[in-house]
């Protein structure tokens, strides 16, 4: 397929102006270039229906500035008056969430303050910063209900600035396997497609003047967004069918981190992406199991996507991503709370012998994965009180049924490990036990890489590489099944177990794209701490949405080197998850089932605050039976297992086009191309937002400062090196220099080392400016006046240290005549006649840099300097390096094998 054949439809709705008048809104949207613009017009008349009108026309500029030069002037009190315009700008945004009613009219609710957070391919991910809810009616047909206030409290309960994330051009709902695999589809199917929405769609400007481009065009792909991980479903579900599709914008709830490892200067985005499932949402202790269509509790996708950087474009960069997930036990248990005891007891709400939960769990899971699916069940086994047993026994008991009906190949695997047990032992390393188990694991599922084996992999084959699993396809590799991990709660043990199946994913990851030589990664590299502290931030910020507080056990604590100030963050930590539990989860609880449509406000029925329970919510069955009752031996959906170990959802058929919006553009268009929204020629930008210059980095923020370091970050260190330690604070800036020389030329005391060690532990849910330090920076005591003598003897480092070389203390004469002429030149050149120089540049061979003094002053060094002329082999070699990054690749040929193979002789046999 040709590079450019597909690309992902960029919204052209991302600038809103919200326009008011006594009868309506006119929401104005634009692309970021100003040059397209949308209209959609709201009525205010109704006083509990949403009326909405879309022309689905598109405006330019000077259509739209006399279109509300028009409704100024006709919604004037009087004609030719102009001292109270008709139609005032209420507020500018840069999104829609949605819009939801209670007992009175409806609200439209606005993304007024975005932040970027990260950057896959050179599309933007933002996290919603501030909303703006709006209330739709004019006062003057407003219908007041007592309750509504209550209902607008409840509602703004869900902290919308709080790690909710949106992209205009990127579906965050799928993976980045899924995606790609999209826009590799065969081009017969696109133009198929593209004849179908042509026939299907309103607007008749979309595709003009494609003709006149005959084959040349590029086809644009929008997919339709998985609605479990899509949190504004529901506040978009009056409109989605009224509205052009670039109005509407999903948003996801769980976490998006990425930092920048770089390898030599290249630089490599390591990204992390948590959704959490918006089906059976809920707090710690309220929401536990699954409910009867087998969503499970604290069901969480965890994503981590590696690229290089360096080539933005997805059919010319090289892409690779692993997929894991988190979630609650597949059974109807539950725990009551009411007892007030730290562990409530574990109880079976309903029996279910024939496994009917988990297996629409698990069948949804083999949709969207493939086979094996993997079970990393972490809960204890052995106690001498039944608690955590009970969950194991069934859910083994369910698998058991299950598998029976599987083919073997494709049967679901489980694996039982009492972590806790062996975190106690002290003859047990936990993490080396897991390192085997996740080592297993990326065996069997493998991981996704968009481009084939490179040709290292094959002059130094791996023993590993050879085994690994997964299907293996002419484009790369794709990841078949998945890993579920669970413990009680899914969060401290299942956040470690996660950590060190994704380090052991990453190994492959960067060995697949040729960045290490064996795929494997050790502890106290600068890559595996980078990577450490983007899974704390990530389990942090997990904890604190489903459990209320931080992580309590970290990598740290599981490895038994936590230093003793952790143990009090522990026992704070539990005490701030129990109180969360008993006092707030019951008010958080009805905020998130009112924001997700579960619940829905009705004039004459129970409110939310009265009801005794919520069960019935989110439980369908108890309120009407199901027609059709499923197979309890075919549990699968028809299909699923026809196409396995491959996932269904990415399978090319008709069921699955049918979700998928296919469009042609020429080939600039600004709907399909991405480098143009990247950088944005047409607006003011710098550089720190373009190119993440504030992104964590492994140079800066984890590579020691101290001189002669090896750069790579691949590269064991000592566990009190880190560049987070010498970083102090930003504000003072001689004081920081002081540390990182210090730090430099002699190693911590131990009670400083305690210090950085317990700091690295600290972690926050969200970087609060991206220009910011790091909150992970550590802290470094200020020294007293008394030891300036200590500090002079540390600053000051030996020859040695610092070139390699012992250099002696004094000069010889000789050294110094030659020093002194050369002081001499320097300074007579000064001294040189302005036509003397003029002179001989006329004489000057061509390719010799001449300097001329551009200043008149006598004292300035400011030189006129020719730029060195490039020969044609160097012309041609750039050429050729800008062809490839738009991903032309020129065909190697017999001489650029035999170089590459004699240089591989030469550096590794």
């Amino acid at each position: 397929m040709p590079a450019a054949a597909a690309a992902p439809l960029i919204s052209s709705v991302q600038k809103l102006v919200l326009y008011e008048t006594r009868a309506r809104y006119f929401l104005v949207g634009s692309n970021p270039a100003e040059t397209k613009y949308r209209v959609l017009k709201i009525d205010r008349t109704e006083p509990k229906d949403l009326v909405i009108i879309d022309d689905k026309h598109v405006y330019t500029q000077q259509e739209v500035r006399e279109l509300l030069g028009r409704l100024d002037l006709g919604n004037r009190t009087k004609i030719g008056q102009k001292g109270s315009s008709g139609l005032s700008r209420a507020v500018s945004a840069f999104g829609i969430v949605g819009f939801i009613r209670f007992l009175e009219g409806y609200y439209i609710v606005l993304i007024t303050k975005r932040r970027k957070m990260a950057d896959i391919g050179g599309h933007a991910i933002y996290k919603i910063e501030d909303t703006n809810m709006i209330y739709i009616p004019n006062d003057s047909v407003r219908v007041t209900h007592p309750d509504e206030a209550r209902y607008l409290r409840i509602f703004q309960n869900v902290d919308l600035s709080s790690n909710f994330y949106f992209s205009y051009s990127y579906d965050l709902s799928h993976s980045l396997q899924y995606n790609l695999t999209v826009l590799r589809m065969p081009l017969e199917i696109l133009k198929t497609e593209t004849t179908q929405t042509r026939q299907e769609s309103f607007d008749i400007f979309e595709d003009e003047g494609l003709s006149t481009q005959g084959g040349s065009g590029v086809f644009g792909i929008c997919s339709k967004p998985y609605e479990k991980y899509v949190w504004n479903g529901k506040l978009l579900e009056a409109v989605k069918n009224t509205v052009h599709h670039d109005w509407l914008l999903y948003i996801i709830h769980g976490f998006c981190g990425q930092s920048k490892l770089l390898i030599y200067g290249r630089p490599i985005y390591v990204t992390l992406i948590a959704r959490r499932s918006s089906k059976f949402a809920g707090t710690r202790f309220l929401k536990r199991g699954s409910n009867s269509e087998g969503d499970v509790a604290n069901e969480v996708e965890t994503e981590q996507i590696l690229y290089d950087a360096s080539v933005m474009s997805f059919s010319a960069g090289s892409y690779s991503s692993y997929v894991q997930v988190r979630g609650s036990v597949p059974l109807y248990w539950s725990q009551d709370i009411s007892t007030m005891m730290p562990k409530p007891p574990i109880t079976l709400d309903q029996a279910d012998p024939f496994a009917h939960i988990a297996a629409l769990h698990f069948d949804q899971m083999l949709q969207r994965f493939g086979s094996p699916i993997i079970i990393l069940n972490l809960v204890k086994e052995r106690e001498k009180r039944k608690h955590e047993r009970i969950l194991s026994e069934e859910l083994v008991a369910a698998v058991t049924y299950l598998n029976q009906f599987l083919p073997p190949e494709h049967a679901i695997i489980y694996i039982p490990w009492d972590m806790a047990k062996y975190t106690k032992s002290k003859l047990c390393n936990v993490l080396d036990r897991l390192n085997v188990i996740a080592e297993s694991v990326v065996k069997k599922t493998g991981f996704f890489v968009n481009r084939p084996d490179s040709y290292c992999n094959v002059l130094r084959p791996d023993e590993k590489w050879n085994e690994l699993g997964g299907c293996v396809v002419s484009t790369g590799r794709l990841q078949t099944g998945v890993l579920r991990t669970n413990c009680v709660d899914c969060l401290d043990r299942t956040n470690t177990a996660q950590f060190m199946v994704g380090k052991c994913a990453l190994a492959y990851q960067l060995y697949s794209l040729g960045l290490i030589d064996k795929p494997n990664l050790q502890f106290d590299t600068d890559a595996v701490r980078l990577f450490e502290e983007l899974y704390e931030d990530h389990g942090d910020t997990l904890s604190l949405q489903y459990g209320g507080s931080q992580l309590v056990h970290r990598v740290k604590t599981y490895r038994k080197i936590a230093p003793w100030t952790q143990h009090s963050k522990d026992i704070m930590q539990t005490l701030s998850r129990y109180y969360s539990n008993a006092f707030s989860d019951a008010d958080r609880q009805e905020s998130i089932n009112l924001f997700l449509g579960v619940f829905k406000p009705v004039e004459g029925k129970p409110h939310l605050w009265e009801l005794p329970t919520d069960f019935y919510l989110h439980h369908k069955n108890t309120l009407s039976l199901s027609q059709t009752r499923r197979s309890y031996t075919y549990w699968w959906t028809t299909g699923v297992l026809k196409h396995l170990p491959l996932p269904f959802d990415e399978v090319t058929c008709a069921e699955n086009r049918r979700k998928l919006t296919v469009k042609k553009f020429h080939k600039y268009e600004e709907e399909i191309d991405i480098h143009n929204e990247f950088f944005r020629p047409y607006e003011l930008s710098s550089f720190d937002e373009t190119f993440c210059l504030a992104m964590t980095n492994s140079t800066r923020d984890f590579m020691p400062k101290n001189v002669g370091i090896d750069p790579s970050p691949f590269t064991v260190r000592k566990p009190d090196e880190t560049g987070k330690s010498v970083l102090g604070n930003k504000s003072n800036r001689e004081e920081t220099v002081l540390q990182r020389k210090t730090a430099a030329s002699a190693p911590p005391p131990p009670s400083e080392e305690a210090v950085s060690s317990s700091s690295e532990d600290d972690s926050g849910t969200d970087k609060e400016d991206e220009g910011a330090v790091s909150q992970r920076s550590t802290p470094v005591k200020v020294t007293d006046a008394g030891d300036n003598t200590k500090i002079t003897e540390n600053v000051v480092q030996s020859t040695k240290d610092v070139y390699g070389v012992n250099l002696s203390d004094v000069p010889s004469e000789d050294d110094i005549t030659i020093y002194a002429r050369f002081v001499q030149l320097g300074q007579s050149q000064h001294k040189q006649d302005k036509s003397s120089q003029q002179f001989c540049s006329k004489h000057q061979l061509d390719g010799v840099i001449n300097l001329i003094p551009i200043s008149s002053f006598s004292q300035d060094n400011i030189y006129e300097v020719q730029p060195p002329r490039a020969d044609r082999k160097s012309i041609e070699i750039f050429h050729a390096h800008i062809q490839a990054g738009k991903g032309n690749m020129q065909p190697l040929g017999k001489d650029d094998f035999l170089m590459y193979r004699e240089y591989i002789r030469n550096r590794y046999l």
